[in-house]
């Protein structure tokens, strides 16, 4: 079973159950089927590039930011960490790329999911990788 705590907008559009199926088919297609919890928090362009600018030293905004509080693919305890999703950027986003908005956002939490766990896309192999699992994810759920 996932937990899953929200602390999001009140624009934010994807009920928990599908943050939950979100996050669970993520965690099974990456070859993690445990119970965990993970937080998934909204904040505005500010916050985010605040937190972009502190933990990754970039200084704009994301739509997506992960904290892990684990080791990468070391999973010890029951509480992977945070995703932190930035709506008025994913709403851009999704009017830019014209898929919906719970589209956008079923994407941006298995990306947060995967990188909470360790997956990454510094090289074009482990984009390949990470992207494939995002996308199968999206077409599964179909939000």
């Amino acid at each position: 079973m996932v937990i899953i705590n929200l602390n999001v907008d009140k624009k934010f559009v994807l009920k928990s159950q599908i943050a939950d199926r979100v996050v669970d088919e993520t965690l099974k297609l990456a070859g993690f089927e445990k119970d965990f919890e993970i937080d998934i928090s909204t904040v505005n362009a500010n916050r985010i590039k605040e937190l972009n600018s502190q933990y990754r030293k970039v200084n704009s905004p994301t739509d997506v930011l992960s904290f892990s509080w684990q080791e990468p693919k070391k999973i010890q305890s029951g509480f992977l960490g945070e995703i932190v999703l930035c709506l008025p950027i994913i709403i851009k986003q999704a009017r830019d790329n014209k898929v919906t908005l719970s589209e956008e956002l079923v994407r941006l939490i298995a990306h947060g999911t995967l990188h909470l766990v360790g997956y990454d896309h510094q090289t074009s192999k482990e984009e390949k990788e990470m992207f494939g699992i995002q996308e199968k994810v999206v077409s599964i759920v179909k939000a």
